[in-house]
Parts: structure tokens; C-alpha cells; sequence
């Protein structure tokens, strides 16, 4: 039986943590969407054109160490308002969000156009200076050299270019819950999203 739990947000809102530890509570397979366009960021920023980046997308490139920089962290959010790369990657979250004995899927589009008849949808948000503020802490603990004033920079661009893209723009689902992290520490977030997800289990 399959029992998909979709968990969208902006960037560095906390839905991944959020996510991962949802999988784990209720033993359900977990797929970052966002990696999936990370990694066809990293190919890019390799040379290669978007379309086919998306569509030789293999499990291993998930993998990949490079995924959690900055500048692929960009090229993502660029190749992320192309239809056709969002196009490529879609039967294969469908197929993931489907499997058998349920599966979390964290992105930005899972709960309006990938599994729009998710059994649980929640959407995960910030202010911009809160999550500005955890991917500044995120970055410079793995070594990078970024000011403050620019991950915030970043973070509005990268907002108003996911809620104003044509497709598939950021934005709640109409039954999902709304989940504010801006003043929750992860174990009350994380706690308020376990009881939203084992209501709707039953």
C-alpha cells in the first residue's frame, strides 16, 4: 500500500530535516527532490545543455559530493524554472512517490504538481532573514567563505524566482499545512509535523 507524504518550502526553511526525520518515524523510503536538480545543476556547470543533464540523470549522480555548494545550489535554481527539465525529472519522482509501503518526497512542486493527491501535504516555511541566517551558519561551518548580507541576497532571488517561474511556481498546495519554522527549534517542528502526518496515517 502506498502512502506519499509531500513536504514543499523555500530554501533553508528546514523541510529537509523535517523530511528525513518524518521517513524514519514512520519507515518510509525518502527522496530530496532538490538534489535531483542539483545534480543536474553540477552537469551543467560541467557543460552540459539542461535537457540532457535531466534526462541522463542516473541514482549515482545523487550521490555526488559536490551537490551542496553555492554555485550549484544556484545553477539548480535556474535549471529548476526550465519546463523541460522539470518535465524529464517528473516520472521519476511520480514513480518514487507511488512505491510500495509509502515514500516523503521534499521539494517545491511535490504537493501542487508531482502528487497532487498526496495523502499528507505539508509546506514548510521561514522568514527570509531566519533562513538566511541557518544557510550562513550551514555554509561557513562547511568552510566557505560567504557574508551574511549575501546569503540573504540570495535567498529573496532565489525565492521570487521559484514563486514566479511559469512552471510550477513555489507556492502551497490548497489543503497543505502550513508548517512556520521561524520560531520553532527543529524538535518542536519536527514534532508538529509527525503528528500531521500520523493523524492523516490513522
Amino acid at each position: 500500500m502506498s502512502f506519499t507524504v509531500a513536504i514543499d518550502g523555500p530554501a533553508a526553511a528546514g523541510k529537509g530535516t523535517i523530511s528525513r526525520a518524518v521517513a524514519n518515524r514512520f519507515d518510509l523510503a525518502h527522496l530530496d527532490t532538490g538534489l535531483l536538480y542539483r545534480a543536474v545543476g553540477a552537469k551543467v556547470l560541467e557543460g552540459m545543455q539542461p535537457r540532457e543533464a535531466a534526462e541522463a540523470l542516473q541514482a549515482a549522480d545523487l550521490e555526488a559530493g559536490n551537490l551542496r555548494t553555492s554555485a550549484v545550489a544556484e545553477a539548480a535554481s535556474r535549471v529548476a524554472v526550465l519546463p523541460e527539465v522539470r518535465a524529464a525529472l517528473t516520472d521519476f519522482q511520480r514513480a518514487f512517490a507511488r512505491r510500495a509501503g509509502g515514500a516523503v518526497l521534499d521539494g517545491r512542486d511535490i504537493g501542487t504538481v508531482i502528487c497532487p493527491e498526496a495523502e499528507v501535504k505539508l509546506f514548510v516555511t521561514a522568514s527570509p532573514e531566519v533562513r538566511a541566517e541557518r544557510r550562513f551558519l550551514e555554509l561557513t561551518a562547511a568552510g566557505q567563505e560567504v557574508t551574511r548580507a549575501g546569503v540573504l541576497a540570495d535567498v529573496k532571488a532565489r525565492d521570487e524566482r521559484d514563486s514566479s517561474r511559469s512552471a510550477a511556481p513555489l507556492r502551497p498546495a490548497e489543503d497543505a499545512v502550513v508548517l512556520d519554522t521561524s520560531e520553532l527549534d527543529i524538535e518542536a517542528a519536527v514534532a508538529a509535523a509527525v503528528a500531521t502526518v500520523a493523524a492523516r496515517r490513522g
